[in-house]
C-alpha cells in the first residue's frame, strides 16, 4: 500500500513541478431546469479535453481524489434533495491502484435537485476534483459554482415555458486570470439545434449583430481590444444578398480587460437576435456577470432573475396598446378548412414549366419571322421533298428528322445547367440573386437590343459553321443532325437574343434547370415544327408571305422588347442595393420613351441602318403602331396619385417587371408589394372600425429572413394578394424597430417567463404585446382579428410558404369574419 501512494505522490510531484505550461483540461459551466413551482435540478456541467480523466464522487480509500460537491445552505433558501447524480462513465482495473475505479471522459453532467424552500434567487456552490492522462496528474482544484434560479411567474405553464416562447440560447460566463491585473472574460452560448446566432460584424440591412457591452462607469478597468469571436460559418444569404458570418451548437466569445484599481466583478450585457429556418426571435438583451475574486462559473438566466414584479398588466397593457389580453378572445365560430398548424411543404412559387414552355414557344416563333430564319424555311423544305433519287416519303421523314433535331438541339444547350443543379441545387438560385448578374444582363440586353436594330451582327466563329457543314455530307441521320446544327449557328444572330432572355428569365426564377429545359424545349419546337408541317404539307408555303422588309422590321421591334427589358434587370440590381437610381418616377419615363420610339418607328418616322424605304404603311403595321401607341398612354397612367394610399398608381401590367411604386421619389411608400398597412395597432383599428374589415397582424422584422420571404414569394402571388390587398386591414409590427418609444411608454413590464424588463423602443413594445397577448415572440407571425381587434379568428400560424395553406388560412378567417359579422 505504502509503495502505491508513494508512486501516486510521485506522478504528482512530476505533474505539478512541470510549471512552464499551465494545464488546464477540464472546464466547468453551469445551469438550472425548473422541475415544479418549489424544485429545480442544478447541472454542473465538466467539459474534459481528450486523454483526461475526471474521476467519479466514489472512489475507494487510497485511490485517486474523488469529485466532490458542495452546495453553501447557511444562507438558507433552499435544501438539498438525496445525492448529486453522476452519468454512467468508465469503469476498468486500474493497475496502479490495484482497484476498480470509475472515470469520466470527454464531457459529464452532474445533477442535484434542490427545493426552494425562500426567497432566493442563487444557489452558490463548489467542486473539488483531480484529473489525470497517461503520463501525469493535475493537483486537485476547487472551483466556486453559481446556479442562478428563474423567477417565478404565474404565467408559467407546467414544467414547460409559456405557449410559443422560445428560449434557444443559454449563456455562461466565466474569467480567466492572466495577470495580478489581466483577465480574459469569457462568454459561452450554447445554442439548440437548428438555430443561428448571428456574428458581431454583420453588413449594414442584415440581420441583427451580436454586440457585447461592458459596464465601465465605475472606471474600474479598461477593455483591452475587441471581443473575440469564434470562426463560425460563413454564406452568401440570398434573402440579403450579402455575406453573413453565423454560429451554431456552442460559440466562445472572449474580452480582454486590464484592472485599473481594486474591483469584485465586471458586469455587461450582450444584445443579440438567432433565427432557425422558419421563424426568427426579437433582439435580446442579457446581462452578464464576470466575478474576479474566485474561479466561478456562472450560467446566466435568458429572464430578468428578480421575483415576480407588482407592475399591474392591466393597466401597463391599455397605456401602451388600448387593451388588456382579456379583451381579445378565441372566435367560437369554426371555418369548415381551418389550417391548425403550419404547412412544411414548400411548393415552388414560380412560374409553371407549362408556362416556361409556352414562353419558349412564343419566343421560337418570333424567331421564325426574323430575316435569319424565315427565308430557310422553303428552301430547306424543297432540299427534302424535291431532292432526285428519293420518294416523297422518304424526304417527308427526313423533314421530320430535322425537325426533331432542331428540337434537341435547343433541349441540349440547357444540360450543363443541370449538372450545375446536380452539384448545388442552390446554385442558380444564388446565380439569379447576384446582383452583379443583373447589372450583366443589362449589359447584354443592351448589347442585342442594338444588334436587332441593325448596327452590328451577332454571329458565332465561321470555323463553328465551316465543321457542321461538313458534317452535312456524312448522310443518314448523322447528316440531318448536322444540318440542324448549322441552321442553329448561322441564324445565331437572330435567335441569340431571344435565346439571351430565355436564359434570363430562367435564371431569374425558382425554377432553375427545368424551367430553362421546359423553355428551349418550346423554343425548338417552334422553330422546328414548320420545318416538318411544310414538308407534310407543301401547299400551305403558298400561304406564307413573302421575304421582304417586314423581317428586318420584326427585328427592330425585337430590338426594343430587348431594350425594355434591359432596365428591368437593372432596376433589380437597383432593389437589392437600394442604389436609389431607378426608382418607379425614372424606369416609367424610361419605358415611355422605348415604347413612344417603337410607335414612331411603326408609324415610319423612325429609321434604322437595314430599313427597306416605306411606300406605304400596311393595315397590320398600323394597327400594331396604334396598340404600341395605346401602351405608352397606359405607361403614362401609372402616373396618376392613388388619393388612397398616397402612392403612384400600380399598373398590372408591369407587375414583376417595374419597381413597386412605393419605391418612388415623390411617394414614398415603404409597405411590402405596395400594400396599404399600418405599422401602429391602434390606429389601424381604428382604420379597420372605419372600414369594417378584418386584420391582420403582422410579428415581422426588418431583419428577419423568412418574413422577407414571405413578403417576397408568397404575398405577391394573385392567390394571395388578392385577400390582402382587399380583404383584410394589414398592421404589421416591427419588433427590432430601434425608434424611441414616447417618453409615457417607456415604463416597466412583466415579462411572460418571469422578470421585468423597461421598454426604450418600439421594437420592444410590439414585441411584448406579442409574448403578452400571444404568449408566442417569433417572427413571422400572423394573427387574423375581427375589425375591431377583440376577437381571433382562427388559428394563428408562422412560416407558410405553401400557397395553397396560406390562402386556406386567409379565407378561413375571411369566413368566420362574415358569420360573425352577421
Amino acid at each position: 500500500m505504502i509503495m502505491k501512494k508513494l508512486l501516486v505522490l510521485l506522478v504528482l510531484a512530476v505533474s505539478t513541478s512541470s510549471f512552464s505550461q499551465i494545464l488546464e483540461p477540464v472546464k466547468w459551466s453551469t445551469s438550472v431546469e425548473r422541475i415544479s413551482d418549489t424544485e429545480y435540478k442544478l447541472i454542473s456541467k465538466a467539459s474534459i479535453e481528450p486523454k483526461w480523466h475526471l474521476y467519479s464522487q466514489d472512489v475507494p480509500e487510497g485511490g485517486p481524489i474523488p469529485t466532490t460537491f458542495a452546495y453553501d445552505v447557511s444562507k438558507g433558501g433552499f435544501k438539498t434533495i438525496d445525492k448529486t447524480i453522476e452519468p454512467e462513465g468508465h469503469t476498468v482495473d486500474d493497475p496502479v491502484f490495484d482497484m476498480k475505479i470509475k472515470f469520466f471522459e470527454d464531457e459529464a453532467i452532474f445533477e442535484q435537485n434542490i427545493e426552494v424552500t425562500g426567497a432566493t434567487d442563487v444557489v452558490y456552490g463548489t467542486v473539488e476534483f483531480m484529473v489525470c492522462d497517461d503520463s501525469r496528474c493535475l493537483p486537485p482544484e476547487t472551483i466556486d459554482l453559481v446556479f442562478n434560479i428563474p423567477g417565478k411567474s404565474g404565467l408559467q405553464l407546467g414544467n414547460d415555458q409559456p405557449k410559443g416562447i422560445f428560449d434557444p440560447v443559454k449563456w455562461q460566463t466565466s474569467v480567466k486570470k492572466v495577470s495580478d491585473t489581466e483577465y480574459d472574460l469569457l462568454i459561452e452560448a450554447t445554442i439548440d439545434d437548428g438555430w443561428h446566432l448571428y456574428s458581431q460584424e454583420v453588413p449594414e440591412d442584415g440581420p441583427i449583430a451580436t454586440t457585447f457591452t461592458f459596464d465601465n462607469s465605475a472606471a474600474g478597468f479598461t477593455a483591452i481590444g475587441k471581443t473575440l469571436e469564434p470562426e463560425g460559418h460563413t454564406v452568401d444569404d440570398p434573402v440579403f444578398n450579402m455575406k453573413i458570418k453565423f454560429f451554431e451548437n456552442v460559440a466562445s466569445f472572449t474580452q480582454k480587460i486590464k484592472l485599473t484599481k481594486d474591483i469584485n466583478e465586471v458586469r455587461g450585457t450582450v444584445d443579440f437576435m438567432v433565427c432557425n429556418d422558419e421563424r426568427c426571435l426579437a433582439p435580446t438583451t442579457i446581462d452578464l456577470v464576470f466575478p474576479l475574486n474566485s474561479n466561478a462559473v456562472s450560467n446566466i438566466a435568458t429572464t430578468d432573475d428578480k421575483a415576480t414584479s407588482n407592475i399591474d398588466n392591466v393597466e401597463v397593457n391599455n397605456i401602451l396598446y388600448g387593451m388588456d389580453t382579456s379583451d381579445i378572445r378565441l372566435s367560437d365560430v369554426k371555418c369548415a378548412n381551418e389550417l391548425v398548424s403550419n404547412a412544411s411543404e414548400v411548393k415552388k412559387t414560380g412560374k409553371s414549366l407549362w408556362s416556361i414552355f409556352g414562353l419558349g414557344f412564343l419566343g421560337g416563333l418570333l424567331a421564325l419571322l426574323t430575316p435569319c430564319v424565315f427565308p430557310m424555311i422553303p428552301l430547306t423544305v424543297s432540299f427534302f421533298t424535291k431532292k432526285s433519287g428519293q420518294s416523297k416519303g422518304s424526304g417527308i421523314s427526313k423533314a421530320l428528322l430535322y425537325g426533331f433535331f432542331i428540337f434537341a438541339v435547343y433541349v441540349l444547350l440547357s444540360v450543363p445547367f443541370h449538372l450545375l443543379d446536380s452539384v448545388n441545387p442552390d446554385i442558380l438560385n444564388e446565380i439569379s440573386t447576384n446582383v452583379w448578374l443583373n447589372v450583366l444582363f443589362f449589359a447584354i440586353f443592351l448589347f442585342f437590343a442594338f444588334s436587332f436594330f441593325g448596327y452590328y451582327e451577332l454571329t458565332l466563329p465561321s470555323s463553328w459553321t465551316s465543321k457542321t457543314t461538313k458534317g452535312e455530307s456524312a448522310g443518314g441521320l448523322i447528316g440531318i443532325f448536322f444540318m440542324a446544327l448549322t441552321l442553329a449557328i448561322v441564324s445565331f444572330s437572330c435567335t441569340g437574343p431571344i435565346l439571351g432572355s430565355l436564359l434570363a428569365g430562367s435564371l431569374t426564377a425558382d425554377g432553375g434547370a427545368w424551367q430553362l429545359t421546359a423553355g428551349m424545349a418550346g423554343f425548338g419546337v417552334s422553330l422546328g415544327l414548320p420545318f416538318a408541317l411544310f414538308a407534310m404539307f407543301p401547299n400551305m408555303m403558298n400561304a406564307l408571305p413573302k421575304s421582304g422588309g417586314w423581317l428586318n422590321t420584326t427585328k427592330v421591334v425585337l430590338g426594343f422588347l430587348e431594350l425594355a427589358l434591359a432596365f428591368k434587370f437593372l432596376s433589380n440590381a437597383d432593389l437589392v442595393e437600394h442604389w436609389g437610381i431607378l426608382k418607379i418616377e425614372p424606369f416609367l419615363i424610361i419605358w415611355i420613351v422605348i415604347f413612344g420610339g417603337l410607335a414612331l418607328y411603326l408609324f415610319g418616322k423612325i429609321k434604322f441602318p437595314h430599313d427597306s424605304p416605306i411606300k406605304k404603311l400596311s393595315f397590320t403595321r398600323i394597327s400594331f403602331a396604334i396598340l404600341v401607341a395605346a401602351f405608352t398612354v397606359y405607361l403614362a397612367s401609372g402616373f396618376r396619385v392613388n388619393k388612397d394610399t398616397k402612392t403612384f398608381t400600380p399598373l398590372t401590367l408591369l407587375s414583376g417587371l417595374a419597381p413597386p411604386v412605393g419605391y418612388s421619389f415623390i411617394y414614398p411608400n415603404d409597405c411590402p408589394n405596395n400594400l396599404s398597412c399600418f405599422k401602429d395597432l391602434k390606429s389601424g383599428i381604428e382604420y379597420a372600425k372605419k372600414v369594417n374589415k378584418p386584420i391582420m397582424l403582422d410579428f415581422t422584422g426588418y431583419a428577419c429572413v423568412n418574413c422577407r420571404k414571405m413578403e417576397e414569394h408568397v404575398w405577391p402571388l394573385a392567390k394571395i394578394d388578392k385577400y390582402l390587398r382587399n380583404d383584410y386591414v394589414l398592421i404589421s409590427l416591427y419588433v427590432d424597430d430601434k425608434k424611441e418609444l414616447p417618453e409615457h411608454e417607456q415604463i416597466e413590464v412583466n415579462r411572460v417567463n418571469g422578470g421585468t424588463r423597461k421598454l426604450e423602443n418600439y421594437g420592444h413594445k410590439w414585441a411584448n404585446f406579442q409574448t403578452q397577448f400571444f404568449q408566442t415572440n417569433s417572427q413571422p407571425y400572423y394573427v387574423l382579428l375581427n375589425s375591431d381587434g377583440t376577437q381571433i379568428l382562427n388559428e394563428a400560424v408562422g412560416y407558410t410558404p405553401n400557397e395553397d395553406a396560406y390562402a386556406q388560412f386567409l379565407e378561413c378567417g375571411l369566413e368566420v369574419s362574415k358569420s360573425t359579422s352577421k
